[in-house]
């Protein structure tokens, strides 16, 4: 039996075939493995599932309800990276040997 292919060149890879190993015991699969004679093999209808219904408002519920999810996140995610950028701000100024760094929101003076 002569290869098809031309021997390979030293620079490209092989591909070697191992032999499957065997199971301990000298057990091996019976012959007809994969057969069964009592179980007929045409009769698969009883499998079959039928497509399901397309319920279009559902899915559109379903849409609207991840949209308003996602733009919660992401309305969240900005709000948490505003207030971190705040406090790296506030902190940087009171390790920088600073005062009065912190904004301090008190009520306007009222006179009568």
């Amino acid at each position: 039996m002569t290869p098809d292919r031309p021997p390979p060149k030293e620079d490209e890879s092989r591909v070697l075939r191992f032999r499957p190993r065997r199971a301990p015991g000298g057990w091996r699969w019976p012959k007809h493995h994969g057969q069964h004679s009592d179980a007929p093999n045409d009769d698969l209808a009883k499998f079959e599932q039928s497509e399901p219904e397309d319920n279009y408002r559902h899915r559109m519920t379903v849409n609207a309800l991840g949209l308003v999810v996602l733009i919660f996140l992401v309305i969240s995610g900005v709000w948490m990276a505003d207030k971190i950028a705040e406090m790296r701000k506030n902190q940087d100024c009171v390790l920088s040997g600073r005062r009065n760094c912190a904004q301090i929101d008190a009520p306007p003076i009222q006179r009568y």
